[in-house]
């Protein structure tokens, strides 16, 4: 007993008290997500297990290093439910490609990925489903569309992508397409056409959350106008901390409080700390006046690099700077976590990959949130909004019926 106390003593002493406090607070989340499941709005994994060969060549039960995901790490991170992203670029609509066959292939891959490792996963398309596999100890499987061109302007499409488990879709994706404005390209539409609010109405009645990263705020206003259900961002931060136009501005986040929905912030350093925006805006404008002068690509990639090395770095606090902005203007009953992981090329400081969640809801608790607000940030936001959609999509059909 005596010689256990002096070893309790001594490491006290070893340890500064700042980081007792940390691991006291990591340790205070840990236990918290044993008793909530964990809900990331976004996660890319399916297209980098594509663009590196497929399922079959990636060991997804091993460390994969050159990855922000593996299974070791989900479990490291107490994640109880994931929104893998069938992501389908733009590209597909200009190559002569089908972007609703990409689209399958992704759903394919996460549907696979799901069943190649029952001892983790389960698949769940319903609020109750991610419950119940929670309790069972396993991670849920969601999938969300990212990038409304996959439907190729068919309610049709949507329709069968729901029955194929698809529970939310992004509007757009990087560029505006034939029925709604996206944020990062010109506005053809001043938000939605008449057939994008036939889309909101349509996700609303099957039973699919209506995804507004990626929109622009003329699209952001028309659908939450439209939609019947709450709306979700599944990855994107708060335009007043970084003014990047991905981000949502105050004036939305006050119309989501009245709607209900939830915004689900993005890690990605660009859309988390101001100077990492405008820095990168610099390097962006610096690398056009050197293709303007005739400068050749490898001496411009050469300075890019250089300029990349000396660039400022978001934080883990930044991030939950974020989530605070989000809960003091909506409410915390409005905010998630959208990681965005392996679909960003840099992380904030002290959140590198999957298994660093805990460090962020243990800064959330050493800032005096309390654990209740903690839970609701960590999953019982977006599993509230998952049964609102469900319960507009019965008294939709009821009506129509």
């Amino acid at each position: 007993m005596l010689q256990r106390l002096v070893l309790a003593v001594l490491v006290t002493m070893a340890v500064p008290p700042s980081d007792l406090a940390a691991q006291d607070y990591r340790a205070q989340a840990m236990r918290l997500l044993k008793t909530v499941p964990l809900i990331d709005g976004h996660n890319d994994i399916p297209d980098a297990i594509r663009e590196r060969g497929g399922l079959d060549s990636v060991d997804f039960a091993a460390s994969q290093p050159r990855l922000m995901t593996d299974i070791p790490r989900l479990l490291a991170g107490g994640v109880g439910g994931q929104f893998w992203a069938a992501y389908v670029p733009v590209t597909t609509i200009h190559g002569g490609e089908h972007p609703a066959v990409y689209a399958l292939e992704q759903i394919d891959l996460v549907h696979r990925l799901c069943r190649k490792y029952p001892q983790t996963f389960a698949e769940a398309t319903t609020a109750a489903a991610v419950e119940r596999n929670f309790k069972a100890g396993k991670i849920s499987c969601l999938i969300g569309i990212e990038g409304g061109h996959a439907i190729e302007n068919s309610l049709g499409a949507l329709r069968m992508f729901f029955r194929l488990g698809v529970r939310y879709m992004t509007l757009t994706h990087w560029e505006t397409i034939d029925w709604a404005d996206a944020a990062t390209d010109s506005a053809k539409h001043n938000g939605l056409t008449p057939f994008g609010e036939d889309v909101v109405r349509e996700m609303n009645r099957v039973g699919m959350l209506v995804d507004l990263a990626h929109v622009s705020d003329a699209t952001m206003v028309d659908a939450i106008r439209v939609s019947r259900a709450p709306v979700l961002f599944s990855h994107s931060s708060a335009r007043a901390l970084c003014d990047h136009v991905r981000n949502v501005p105050d004036s939305i986040l006050r119309m989501v409080k009245a709607n209900g929905g939830v915004v689900m912030v993005n890690f990605y350093p660009t859309f988390v700390s101001e100077a990492v925006r405008a820095y990168g805006d610099s390097v962006t404008a610096r690398s056009r006046a050197l293709r303007a002068a005739g400068v050749d690509s490898a001496a411009i990639a050469d300075s890019v690099k250089g300029w990349d090395a000396r660039a400022p770095r978001a934080t883990l606090s930044q991030v939950a700077d974020h989530i605070a902005h989000v809960r003091d203007v909506a409410g915390v009953d409005h905010v998630g976590v959208g990681s965005d992981f392996d679909g960003i090329t840099t992380v904030p400081a002290g959140l590198e990959d999957v298994s660093k969640f805990p460090d962020l809801l243990a800064e959330l608790l050493r800032r005096g949130w309390s654990e209740q607000d903690v839970r609701k940030v960590a999953g019982l936001n977006v599993l509230r909004v998952l049964r609102d959609a469900e319960r507009v999509s019965r008294e939709m059909t009821a009506a129509r019926d």
